[in-house]
């Protein structure tokens, strides 16, 4: 009788905690469908709260500086799915950093608002998105910015490295910026995901010779970046180099988890202009941007960036421009 009881109780237990491993995983599913539905509108509200608590001993007024000096557009290469999960993210984050950011996708949607282009949807049809918005900003905005930044919907900017990178090049010389492959174009090109900067006069060149000109550049097909790389090096706009004193990268194709653990497809290492590393000396200190990050990214890189500070450490910012001119950063 106390064996089958014990047998009984067992089984009971057994039982129960199959209901309680069934429930557990039914609520996981859906509350990770609630979070892919609805869980960036509240990381979206955490972010606007979050500017409201400025700290008392962060000193604006070199970034601020610089954002009147180096005025940057920033165009988001989106689409109509992705405007509530990923182009929103951008918006709230890094993007409100710009001196102007614009959203192109193959639709006109006026509330978020996106600019509508004449193409079709697809990885086939980036380099006819990023030909007609490069035309769009060059016909509305071309004398108004010095510096013109196209960037995917998962591209984190980190805007005032940017910026202080940019400060030391002029927005008159034929050059754009990036990280660089070195494969299927002679001088180079670079990585798309990782973002790509071209000069007020390369935007200029870019627009009248290469997509309205004698020098026809190709409208469709292809990979968007490496087919801008040979645009630009049938027209004589120079890539220039973006390494830090260090020998370190600025623009980065992949997220920082990756990079920092050197977490890289083998393609990677042959197509790379400069060998891949791994650990902090895979990233300059004032790294530009990263690629392949999710909306929650964008939100926790922020949260570090602009409002986590370690306790009885201020940056000197005098020792820092000091170290760019002790090195010889060209100006």
């Amino acid at each position: 009788m106390f064996l089958s009881t014990t047998r009984r109780c067992q089984r009971g237990v057994v039982l129960a905690g199959c209901f309680v491993l069934c429930f557990c995983i039914l609520f996981l599913d859906k509350y990770s469908q609630l979070v892919r539905e609805e869980g960036y509108a509240f990381e979206l509200n955490g972010v606007i709260e979050m500017d409201h608590y400025k700290h008392s001993d962060v000193n604006e007024v070199i970034a601020i500086g610089l954002s009147k000096k180096i005025r940057i557009l920033c165009w988001i290469m989106t689409s109509p799915q992705n405007l509530d999960l990923k182009a929103v993210a951008v918006k709230n984050t890094w993007g409100k950093r710009c001196n102007k950011v614009l959203f192109f996708s193959s639709k006109t949607n006026t509330s978020f608002p996106t600019i509508g282009l004449n193409t079709t949807e697809g990885r086939e049809h980036l380099t006819a998105k990023t030909m007609q918005a490069f035309r769009y900003c060059y016909e509305h905005y071309g004398t108004q910015f010095d510096w013109f930044l196209k960037a995917d919907d998962d591209t984190y900017i980190i805007v005032e490295n940017l910026r202080y990178f940019l400060s030391h090049h002029d927005p008159n010389s034929l050059q754009y910026f990036g990280h660089k492959f070195k494969v299927i174009v002679k001088q180079g090109y670079f990585s798309g995901g990782a973002g790509y900067i071209l000069s007020r006069k390369a935007l200029e060149k870019f627009v009248i010779e290469g997509l309205s000109g004698s020098v026809k550049c190709r409208q469709d097909g292809g990979a968007e970046d490496a087919e801008i790389g040979k645009c630009m090096q049938n027209l004589g706009i120079k890539t220039g180099e973006s390494l830090d004193v260090y020998g370190r990268e600025t623009f980065h194709p992949f997220n920082p988890s990756a990079h920092l653990r050197g977490l890289y497809p083998p393609w990677f290492y042959n197509n790379a202009a400069s060998y891949p590393k791994k650990g902090l000396g895979c990233c300059s200190d004032y790294s530009i941007s990263f690629h392949y990050m999710s909306p929650p990214d964008m939100f926790v890189m922020d949260y570090l960036l602009y409002h986590l500070r370690p306790y009885g450490i201020i940056q000197d910012v005098r020792k820092t421009r000091t170290f760019y001119v002790k090195h010889g950063r060209s100006t």
